[in-house]
């Protein structure tokens, strides 16, 4: 079943690469930057990945917290982290128990076990602010905090 904006998302503990317990409800009252991709330390993961790292001090600002999800094991994420310089967490899913929750295991990619490059935008209230279904590596993390300042400028609006 796909996900859609305004529901709840799927919820989940996991254990990042560098030892971090990850609980998506520990995240309450901030903005979570879900981003699933389909291979560590390939080209365009590794692009991704470094954006996402380069822009973290604007994410930050914004009260958000970058997450990477893969279906690579626990050794490999490690290896990728080292190699692209991450500090933000990423998450071995080798049983695909979180790509399943947010169903990106379909077309080719999942046929290969991977998951799809998709990303998720989680409100502070833990439901589904924005969800990007197709993904340019490149441009996708400065698309990502463009979008963030715009749902939080949205929000300040009809809050103030």
């Amino acid at each position: 079943m796909e996900l859609s904006v305004g529901q709840p998302a799927p919820t989940f503990q996991a254990r990042s690469d560098d030892g971090r317990s990850i609980d998506l409800e520990a995240y309450g009252g901030q903005w979570v930057v879900l981003y699933f991709y389909p291979r560590a330390s390939t080209p365009g993961c590794s692009v991704e990945a470094q954006r996402f790292e380069q822009s973290l001090g604007e994410f930050e600002r914004c009260n958000a917290q970058v997450i990477g999800v893969s279906t690579d094991t626990e050794a490999r994420q490690a290896q990728f982290r080292e190699k692209c310089g991450l500090s933000f967490p990423l998450l071995p899913d080798s049983d695909k128990s979180i790509a399943k929750q947010y169903s990106v295991l379909g077309g080719v990619s999942g046929l290969l076990g991977l998951s799809q490059r998709q990303t998720f935008l989680i409100d502070p209230q833990g439901n589904l602010a924005y969800i990007w279904r197709k993904v340019n590596p490149v441009s996708h993390a400065i698309e990502v905090l463009a979008r963030l300042q715009l749902l939080q400028m949205k929000t300040e609006d009809t809050v103030g």
